[in-house]
Order: C-alpha cells, then structure tokens, then sequence
C-alpha cells in the first residue's frame, strides 16, 4: 500500500484463557481510508479491532502478544502507554447505538470534559461542529438538554459517531455500527462514514459483504482467527488472491 499507514500490527496473537483467538496478525491500516474487516462470526474481526483500543484489557484471562503500532512507531502495548488517552485519540462506536443516560448536549461533551477542557464557549461549538458533521444538528439543536435516551436507533448511533469525533480521534472503529438500524437509517451512517474518511482513519467491522464492497476502501477477510489477505476492496471482491476468500464472497460457506 502506497498510502501512509495510521495503525498496524506486527506478529500478533490473541488467547482469550486456552483459546487462540487470532494467530499471528500482520495487517497495516491506511490513514485516512476506510478499511473493513469480513468473515463469518467467530473468525476474530471484533477482537482484533477490540486490540485497537485495548477494549480486551477489560475481561478476564486475555493475553496479547506482538505489537500494535500508532502512527508507525507508538507501541500501544508499551506499559508507559496512557490507555484512557489512547482511547480518545482511538474512537469506538458499537453494533448497539450506546448513547449515555445524560442529555444530547452532555453525551457529545463529555470526552471534551474528560480531556480537561473547561472553556464553555468552546465546548459548546465543539459539540455544534459535532453534531453539524453527523447530520445531526439540525434535528436536535432545539433539544440538546433532553435526554438521549429519547433518540431512534438512527438518530442514537450518530450521537455516537458525534461523541466519538468530538475528540479529534485518531482512528474510528466501527464494530458493526449499522446491524441494529432499519434500511434508511443504514444509508445515512454509511453516507456519513464515507464523509469521514476525510478527516479520520476508519475500520469498520461488517457481517454485510455489500456494505464493506460500497464503503471501504480495503478489505480484510479473516478465518479461523486468521487474516486469510487484506486488498484493496474492489479486488478482493473481483479477483481474490485467495481461494478461501472467493468462496467466502460467492457464499459457498459462512
């Protein structure tokens, strides 16, 4: 890839106890490209993209070995790395839009808030600009103080992309942010991924091929916790170097 590579992994492997997860990963991520992981459940795309942002450290009995590099050279696994921080500057939006129990205004902000800004002014036009980029604004600025809780599934999932944005990530990771939404508002999160791409490195993860053939530019496939070829996403669904990929994507198995 000629493009400069934002996130990449090097030799890595996952066991969740005595299961081996993922084995041996080698993948390079393209900055500011919208890169989605296929294969069927189970074959690890949601715990390679949890390692992005150290989301496994959070359960019981994960060991990781190898690296994941930032921006080439920050080994995120490094002891001195600072985990809250890197999960702002790695943004995470789920499969179930997750929007906090606090007001529009109040969920946006708050990553700002964490990081220690306390100028008012400033966090109110973050939260606009926010809002505003995922198409929000317009529908909500006249009830910001409400709870998010009263949003549609739509509505709630890009609050979450505005959440995650509000903090200028780095990277965003989408465990399949569109899974749980009706067909209208899965064309407004995919026409807004797209957007983002201009700003943000994008891994998105997707049970749904035509999804990662519309949107992504490259495309993982993974199986059996193995990372079968990364491609740009037009070859990998014409001319698959792999005969385990073609038989995925014609559907002769998964």
């Amino acid at each position: 890839m000629s493009n400069n590579i934002k996130l990449s992994t090097e030799n890595l492997d996952l066991y969740y106890g005595q299961t081996h997860a993922l084995k041996n990963i080698g993948l390079e991520i393209p900055e500011k490209k919208i890169t989605a992981f296929i294969g069927p459940s189970g074959c690890g795309k949601s715990s390679l993209m949890r390692c992005f942002n150290r989301m496994n450290d959070l359960i019981d009995g994960v060991r990781i070995e190898g690296k994941v590099l930032l921006n080439a050279s920050e080994d995120i696994y490094d002891k001195k790395h600072d985990v809250t921080s890197l999960r702002r500057r790695v943004g995470m939006v789920f499969q179930k839009p997750n929007p906090f129990p606090k007001s529009i205004f109040d969920n946006v902000a708050y990553g700002i808030r964490v990081a220690g800004e306390k100028d008012k002014s400033k966090i109110e036009s973050i939260v606009e600009s926010s809002l505003k980029r995922v198409g929000l604004w317009n529908e909500v600025h006249e009830r910001l103080n409400k709870s998010a809780m009263q949003l549609s599934g739509g509505q709630a999932q890009r609050l979450c992309i505005a959440r995650s944005i509000a903090t200028e990530p780095d990277v965003i990771l989408m465990d399949e942010p569109t899974s749980a939404l009706d067909p209208i508002a899965t064309q407004l999160v995919e026409e807004l991924t797209f957007e983002l791409k201009d700003r943000y490195t994008v891994v998105i993860v997707t049970h749904n091929m035509q999804q990662a053939a519309r949107i992504s530019d490259f495309t993982s496939f993974f199986y059996l916790g193995e990372l079968i070829e990364t491609n740009p996403t037009k070859k990998l669904f014409t001319n698959p170097d792999s005969e385990l990929t073609e038989k995925y994507i014609t559907g002769r198995f998964g």
